[in-house]
């Protein structure tokens, strides 16, 4: 990659040294005629370096010149920069305004002594270039001009797809079959088989997996499925790491140790049927598989591992039986055309119906092997080639040096490397330093490569930003990065980069940059090395080793809070790294930053997100002039910005989301008009700190993503400062959300109400608001209504009595009204006038939750509230059955007494009701039968997709209605039933709730026994009941359930728990977590506990008249945990060593006894 970055370098070193602020240095240090020597040698070797890209392929000595001359390019550019830091600090200090520092740097001597060293500097550079000069006559470089490239800023192309690519898989179709008859069919004698998948680097083995593994037979097959990346090293902890993981969402915590992990992990398969992917393993160690092996082989029987590996050894390992190897091989011919044709034609630059395009289209894919990602890769550089000469050109010249040896893929995919535009060269190869299977932060990156001045700003009407992420939307165009998409809201634009694609930016990177954890690889770092990202733990031993490394990059990807940097280990960083351009130190446990970070003079990014102890930073952090970002997002403790933060002139980002402890804006902030971002500006509540007021945001119209502003209650002259702050000049800003007291504030006497919201009008192009806790009596300002591209609505507390209507926004899709305590209705409008067309009425919520709006009785102002008893026909009160969201997926209604409203017919995901009235779910059940409106022309019944269903204390639920309600929910998950003291559950029908797998019953009176119907739950996994006071018998229904995993039986104090139900527990193996709590007439566990074969977790919680504990404790091998509290017969009795009962326990690793307000743990 040496040419491309020194080509790159090069026209950057041009630009800087023509500029008039150079000149201008150059005058004030005598270095006027050196500037001009080195421009003129930078664009003589500029002028061969296309060639010397060509002969470098060949040519070795010409891949190490290329090499020196970039090494000498970036000392060029170091010094350069030194230059433009000085003069900005001169700048900055003009007119008789200079500290006493800038003063004596700025006198006469000094200026003389700075300007002698750097002309040595200079000359060294110059001395060293010319020799690099000399040496290129040697070599008979042809000097040539720039090969035309038509930039993202110029090219319109078609927009025939967003970031979710299409990722049907081509020409698989009997492996899946395959693959599909060994996971689902195959009996096996082992409980646990393992399936591998082999095959070279880019077939499609993960693809394939994971096709197979979201399959929706083999998610309703297995009891849990789990996917886990392995790749170079095969660390087992690691590993068993990676797999809890995927069961739980969360990293376990990084200082368990093995026993601990493994302990977690049995905890989470053993005995359940499960399927686990283990994706790219290389490892051909027999013992460190077998090491693993043996973790994992608990689970019941029919389950899977499949196990994807390049290796055919790692295969025979895993699997002796040849024939249960899945082996891929390349596409067919025909399959490989398809492929290729649906990636190069889709741009529409080259014509899919132009036979010159087809058959050199043909003989290109043919040249691929057959392996999907060489296909999309190539193909995707050709759909940006116009001409059908261009597909000729490319196969005859680079496509022809390509030797086809199976399994060398790199070779191939660097072909479209070597076709991309030169900035884009520099960014790809910059993702080397993110680990393998990493989920990599679009907008982060994008900063990244602004921070190391990778983008290119031709036009000035975008921001670099913008710039940057049109560099990665031709990346992804290119299939250079996969997986694109946004998880989560807070999470923003993600993706990852196949591992062949890691290896190829490792390859093109070469000596330029390296992952650093250990001794080892940092002792390999050369001189030449400039960008670094380090295992944390490691940075107080490795970063003396970097001494006399111009490293620009120094970042970690590890979250370490445990990790403590000390002042010496900031020292060691200030003092070895001193040319660093990015340094991200986010979650490291940072309490204190060093005053001489201001050394670090050429730093554009510092990330210092997620240390909570910080509590102020240094003033020395305002000498940093060149720097752009400054992340502290969640640095809580973090309570104010430093005073001189305008000096940082050319700050485009202030991440301070999460800051919660921030008092203040600094004065001056509102000069920094190149902010891009400003996640918080908190308005000075009583002036004591001498903050910036809103005035400051006036020229700020830059920002973009999301500004909070706090504190808008304590605003002196409201009227005049909102009005100041000019939000509607921000038409880039996505998120705004105005805060006019924080959540702990509100017994503030300085707080004032009585604002209008009418002056902080933000611009229409706004994508989401929040209005928190604006109790003025005034109305709702007008330009509510002008926000027409509004996606998400949040009010939260308030004293208004009404809310404008949001019902024909065209794009909102998420509305949430809370604590609104005086709040009657949503509509001022009849439910007829309100509606209009049917189209037109909430075109496009999704989301909608109401919560503690005590006084909202109806939905519209015109309708007359009505009982819940009352006995008019439900399906045709006040014309509300014509009514309904067209596309609502979920529903809360908590505290809001609604009894007439818009009906849900179309909920797939969840409805939560609590405290609130029947009326309106009676009416949406009933639809399918009197409803005329055309969004109910469905064949399916109401509420039939539906997933989570939470019925809390509504008024008129009775047995009938919550019954009639249930035979809809035939795709129900998780249903909670809480205090409905009308309902009946036995008689009810279950039936049709077969997918039912965690199901709650708290507070039902009229419960005496477990309902016949819950047989018929044959999903069922979780069942809880609590506070059921009239529950006697677990029979007949309990040995049924023979799916439980976790049954939590609490405060039912007529339970009977022995007896006549001494063989209920029998056939429950699948059994892992069993809670006894509050249960008066548990006076022993009896024999039906010995049948818990795979128990691993017991906790029993006041069982006041429980007097030991049964010998049948010693059959539970499986027990991980016994958790005893308040049951204090039993504590002399469980004593260690010397208890009566200590015996039947002592095989219990983790064993906690609390007794008397204190803890005892064994």
């Amino acid at each position: 990659m040496a040419e491309a970055i020194a080509f790159d370098i090069a026209a950057e070193l041009i630009i800087k040294l023509s500029s008039r602020a150079l000149s201008q240095v150059g005058l004030w240090w005598n270095l006027k005629h050196d500037i001009q020597d080195l421009k003129r040698t930078v664009c003589q070797v500029k002028a061969v370096l296309l060639d010397a890209e060509e002969k470098s392929v060949t040519d070795n000595l010409v891949k190490v010149w290329l090499e020196e001359l970039k090494d000498v390019l970036y000392d060029a550019d170091d010094l350069l920069d030194d230059f433009s830091t000085e003069a900005l600090r001169k700048d900055l200090s003009g007119g008789n305004k200079l500290t006493k520092e800038v003063r004596l740097f700025f006198s006469t001597s000094n200026q003389f002594a700075y300007g002698l060293k750097m002309g040595r500097k200079m000359k060294a550079i110059k001395a060293r270039l010319a020799s690099i000069e000399r040496e290129a006559n040697t070599f008979g470089f042809i000097p040539r001009d720039r090969p035309a490239e038509t930039s993202f800023m110029t090219k319109r192309r078609q927009q025939t797809h967003s970031f979710e690519r299409d990722d049907d898989i081509i020409g698989r179709d009997d492996d899946k079959a395959a693959l599909l008859k060994l996971v689902l069919e195959f009996q096996s004698e082992e409980n646990v088989y393992i399936i591998p998948i082999v095959g070279f680097g880019g077939l499609g083995k993960t693809a394939l997996a994971q096709l197979v593994y979201n399959h929706e037979m083999v998610k309703n097959h297995f009891d849990l499925t789990m996917f886990a990346c392995v790749s170079d090293d095969f660390d087992v902890k690691v590993i068993v790491a990676n797999i809890i993981k995927s069961v739980t969402n969360q990293a376990p915590d990084q200082n368990l140790e093995m026993d601990q992990l493994q302990t977690q992990l049995r905890d989470k398969i053993d005995g359940k049927k499960y399927l686990l992917v283990l994706d790219d393993i290389w490892n051909e160690d027999p013992e460190r598989w077998s090491r693993l092996k043996k973790l994992l082989m608990g689970g019941a029987k029919g389950s899977r591992i499949i196990v994807t590996t390049r290796s055919l050894r790692v295969a025979e390992i895993t699997n002796k039986c040849q024939s249960h190897v899945l082996k891929l091989k390349g596409l067919s011919d025909d399959d490989a055309w398809s492929l290729f044709k649906r990636i190069a034609f889709e741009q529409g630059y080259a014509d899919s119906t132009n036979s010159a395009f087809v058959e050199v289209g043909r003989q290109i894919s043919g040249r691929c092997g057959g392996v999907p990602l060489a296909i999309r890769t190539i193909a995707g550089t050709l759909s940006l080639k116009k001409t059908a000469n261009e597909w000729h050109s490319f196969k005859e010249n680079e496509l022809a040096k390509i030797s086809q040896i199976e399994g060398e893929i790199l070779p191939t995919l660097k072909l479209s490397y070597d076709h991309l535009p030169f900035h884009l060269k520099h960014c790809f190869a910059y993702c080397r330093l993110y680990p393998k299977d990493y989920r990599i932060r679009v907008q982060a990156l994008v900063q990244l490569w602004i921070a190391q001045g990778f983008i290119k700003q031709l036009n000035q009407s975008q921001s670099l930003e913008e710039i940057g992420f049109g560099y990665f939307k031709d990346l992804v165009e290119r299939s250079f990065f996969q997986e694109v998409g946004e998880r989560y809201p807070w999470e923003g634009l993600t993706y990852k980069m196949h591992d062949l694609m890691h290896d190829l930016a490792e390859s093109v990177a070469g000596m330029e940059s390296s992952i650093v954890d250990s001794n080892k690889i940092a002792s390999d770092v050369g001189e030449k090395c400039r960008h670094i990202s380090i295992n944390p733990l490691l940075i107080p031993s490795l970063i003396p080793l970097f001494k006399g490394k111009k490293l620009r990059t120094l970042l970690h990807f590890q979250d370490n809070n445990d990790q403590k940097l000390s002042d010496e280990t900031w020292d060691l960083i200030i003092a070895n790294c001193g040319c660093l351009r990015v340094l991200k130190l986010d979650s490291m446990g940072i309490r204190k930053i060093s005053p001489s970070i201001c050394k670090l003079k050429h730093l554009r990014y510092l990330d210092l997100s997620w240390n909570f102890n910080i509590k102020i930073l240094p003033k020395s952090i305002c000498k940093i002039q060149n720097l752009l970002a400054l992340k502290l997002d969640w640095c809580d403790g973090l309570q104010e910005l430093p005073k001189k933060i305008e000096k940082l002139v050319n700050l485009t980002h202030i991440g301070c989301e999460g800051c919660l402890s921030l008092t203040h804006m600094p004065r001056g902030i509102g000069k920094l008009t190149s902010l891009e971002t400003l996640s918080m500006f908190v308005v000075d509540k009583d002036g004591s700190h001498g903050g910036a007021d809103l005035s400051e945001l006036r020229l700020l119209n830059n920002l973009r993503g999301e500004l909070e502003i706090r504190n808008l209650g304590f605003v002196k002259n409201a009227k005049e400062k909102f009005k100041a702050a000019n939000l509607k000049e921000k038409q880039h800003l996505r998120s705004l959300l105005l805060e006019w007291k924080f959540y702990f504030d509100f017994n503030d006497d300085e707080y004032d109400d009585d604002k209008s919201l009418e002056d902080l009008q933000p611009h229409p192009n706004l994508k989401e608001l929040c209005i928190r806790g604006w109790r003025s009596d005034a109305k709702f300002p007008s330009w509510l209504s002008f926000l027409t591209n509004l996606v998400y609505m949040t009010i939260h507390q308030g004293n208004f009595k009404q809310i404008p209507s949001f019902v024909q926004f065209p794009c909102l899709k998420g509305l949430v009204i809370s604590n609104l305590t005086e709040l009657e209705y949503m509509d001022d409008n009849s439910p007829k006038g309100s509606q209009g067309e049917p189209q037109s009425f909430f075109p496009s919520l999704k989301h909608l939750s109401l919560r503690y709006c005590p006084n909202m009785m109806s939905w519209w102002r015109t309708t007359k509230p009505i009982d819940d008893d009352s006995n008019e026909d439900d399906t045709t009160v006040m014309g509300t059955s014509t009514m309904g969201f067209p596309c609502l997926s979920s529903l809360t209604i908590e505290n809001c007494p609604l009894t007439s409203m818009p009906l849900y017919p179309s909920l797939d995901e969840d409805l939560m009701l609590s405290n609130t009235s029947s009326r309106p779910l009676k009416q949406t059940i009933k639809m399918n039968i009197n409803a005329k409106a055309p969004l109910t022309s469905t064949s399916s019944l109401p509420l039939s997709k539906l997933k989570s269903f939470d019925v809390h204390k509504i008024e008129g639920l009775d047995t009938h209605t919550l019954d009639e309600c249930l035979q809809h929910l035939t795709s129900l998950k998780r249903l909670t039933i809480e205090d409905c003291k009308e309902v009946d559950l036995e008689g009810m029908q279950w039936e049709p709730l077969k997918n039912l797998s965690h199901l709650e019953i708290d507070n039902i009176p009229k419960l005496v026994s477990l309902p016949i119907g819950l047989q018929h739950l044959v999903q069922l996994k979780t069942l809880k009941i609590h506070n059921c006071n009239g529950l006697r018998s677990l029979l007949p229904v309990f040995q049924h359930l023979t799916s439980l995993e976790d049954f939590l039986v609490m405060d039912c104090k007529e339970l009977e728990l022995s007896g006549a139900g001494i063989q209920i527990f029998q056939d429950h193996t699948s059994l892992r977590f069993l809670q006894l709590q509050n249960i008066p007439k548990c006076r022993h566990l009896p024999e039906w506990l010995q049948h818990l074969t795979n128990l691993q977790r017991l906790f029993l919680v006041n069982l006041p008249n429980l007097t030991s504990l049964p010998d049948e404790m010693r059959c539970l091998t499986n027990l991980q945990m016994l958790f005893m509290e308040r049951i204090p017969q039993l504590e002399e009795r469980c004593r260690k060593d010397s208890g009566a009962d200590w015996h039947k326990i002592a095989h219990i690793p983790d064993i906690e006894l609390i007794q008397n307000s204190s803890q005892i743990y064994y």
